[in-house]
């Protein structure tokens, strides 16, 4: 390590044992938080990767630069029966991290004063590696990709992301000038953290610096925190895009998804997706998942990070949902998603059912961040999941169960069309995130 590189490893370890991070409260409980528990549930990813639904319990989970420990504790909450393992170099947050998990009642924990690089002394062989606004401080992206893959498992996952040079650029420019008026000399302060928000108030409000990065939330006690992680944020850096699949490439690691993928849609933002320009319409179909994603952050970046699943190269091919064929339909395992095997969910479920109104299922989960709701004559096909899996089969029967009798024709429920209505509900809830359907092999199913 050259010694540019320590002394910053220095300053932002001193930083984060003077201010620990996150300066979230030891009693505050991710349990009812199930849009954030839905991105820390190791079984998104997978399913996103293999087309398969696996159980948390028995994974070791890696939390690098785990900070005050409280994703190690929505890691804890979202994967049940995993092991967490977490890792920082600040000493001080990680004495909080090991106190805010007992605190939670998860013994299942351990927590290192440890580098990222020294990885390998711990001896572990990981599942499953959540590396939340750490990545962006290395010097070399493909170090420290590296440096995680060496200890990730064959079929593991690595959760990463990167600050956006893009959508960041103002904050940046900030930083340069706090750098200039010598603020970040040493380990920022009280002091240091008052003249930020004196400069900043004493801007004209049209100014583009101080329009386009500064409210009220900055100022205050509860606002030192902001001030630190975007205006005096040592080593903070920005990255593209095209800076990440170098840095994957260079690690010999597979792209898998964007952690907030429904939201790098590339043609959510045209107005008629249907009905592009010519040239568009017959090119952007061709574009590899690398230059859908360069021309979302060209074109709309309103993301500050950029968040990533990865791992080793996978030679692992499945034919998606939306081209299954009725074969694929007739072996297929139905899971609804974890997050929703809630006493409310089931509760509120039931009621709607009950006095035949609308199920605001987004309510419960809400990965697309837009209003779902299901019609409640459809809805009770979600009944058996609340329990176990289902085959496919056995929910068009529970479908034909509930519905004998076609309500337009008065004739007894076709088979066909129970199978087609079951088809069209699950297919939607998959692709917002709701259910997760796997093709089984015709033995899995006779056995």
């Amino acid at each position: 390590m050259t010694s540019s590189a320590s002394d910053l490893l220095d300053k932002i370890r001193q930083q984060f044992d003077a201010s620990p991070y996150p300066r979230i409260p030891f009693d505050k409980s991710p349990k009812d938080d199930n849009s954030l528990l839905y991105i820390h549930n190791l079984v998104t990813p997978y399913y996103l990767r293999n087309q398969k639904v696996i159980a948390p319990k028995g994974k070791v989970i890696l939390d690098a630069g785990c900070g005050t420990g409280y994703k190690s504790l929505v890691l804890a909450e979202a994967n049940p029966g995993a092991k967490i393992v977490g890792i920082d170099i600040s000493e001080e947050s990680i004495k909080l991290a090991g106190q805010r998990l007992e605190h939670h009642g998860f013994d299942n924990a351990e927590f290192h004063v440890l580098p990222i690089e020294e990885l390998p002394k711990l001896d572990y062989q990981f599942d499953y590696i959540n590396c939340d606004e750490l990545l962006y401080l290395f010097p070399d992206l493909a170090i420290a990709l590296q440096a995680m893959k060496s200890v990730l498992k064959p079929d593991g996952i690595i959760r990463s992301n990167l600050h956006s040079s893009i959508q960041r650029f103002n904050f940046f420019r900030a930083q340069k000038v706090f750098t200039m008026m010598g603020l970040m000399d040493k380990n920022p302060e009280d002091l240091e953290m008052e003249i930020v928000v004196e400069t900043m108030k004493a801007l004209k409000d049209n100014v583009q610096l101080k329009a386009t990065t500064w409210n009220s939330n900055y100022e205050g006690e509860d606002g030192k925190e902001r001030i630190l992680m975007n205006y005096l944020f040592h080593g903070d850096k920005g990255y593209t895009i095209s800076d990440l699949f170098t840095a994957l490439r260079a690690a010999d690691l597979d792209f898998i998804s964007m952690v907030n993928w429904r939201q790098w849609d590339l043609m959510k933002l045209f107005k008629e997706p249907d009905n592009l320009p010519a040239f568009l319409g017959m090119s952007l179909p061709d574009i590899s998942i690398e230059q859908q994603l360069q021309l979302f952050e060209l074109i709309h970046p309103i993301h500050r990070l950029i968040d990533f699943w990865c791992g080793h190269p996978n030679k692992t091919h499945f034919v998606p949902v939306s081209e299954w064929t009725d074969s694929d339909w007739r072996v297929a395992k139905v899971h609804l998603y974890p997050q929703l095997k809630t006493p409310n969910f089931r509760e509120d479920l039931v009621a709607c059912i009950t006095e035949i109104r609308a199920f605001p299922i987004s309510q419960y989960l809400s990965p697309t961040e837009e209003f779902v709701g299901i019609d409640s004559s459809i809805a009770l096909c979600l009944i058996p999941l609340l329990d176990q899996p289902q085959p496919m089969t056995s929910l068009v029967q529970h479908w034909k169960q509930v519905r004998p009798i076609d309500p337009v024709t008065l004739k007894p429920t076709d088979e066909k069309q129970a199978f087609y209505i079951v088809q069209q509900l699950l297919l939607s809830l998959e692709s917002l995130g709701y259910v997760m359907l796997e093709r089984q092999s015709y033995e899995d199913v006779t056995r």
